[in-house]
């Protein structure tokens, strides 16, 4: 039996940025955890409660959003950069 191929092709990852509310951190570490493309690293310095805090240690963050999802304090999330590229508008001859 012949595997099926999907009908389109997987889209490309979105390049995202990740922002960190330090002071809403309490160091659990789960997002640095649960991070599929190891973005995140905990700081060296402590928020104003006591806690280390996650810092971004590259740019390849896919906004996949499982910081988001698995932060039980919602103090981390991530935005995808807008595209410096421009595509051609829909209809518009080649």
């Amino acid at each position: 039996m012949m595997k099926r191929s999907p009908i389109l092709p997987e889209p490309q990852p979105t390049l995202g940025e990740v922002h960190i509310d330090i002071e809403r951190c309490k160091g659990c570490e789960l997002c640095i955890d649960y991070c599929p493309v190891d973005v995140l690293v905990m700081a060296a310095e402590y928020n104003v409660k006591g806690y280390h805090y996650p810092e971004t240690t590259n740019e390849d963050c896919i906004t996949c959003q499982s910081c988001f999802v698995i932060c039980p304090e919602f103090a981390i999330f991530a935005t995808p950069i807008k595209s410096t590229q421009t595509s051609p508008a829909v209809g518009a001859p080649a």
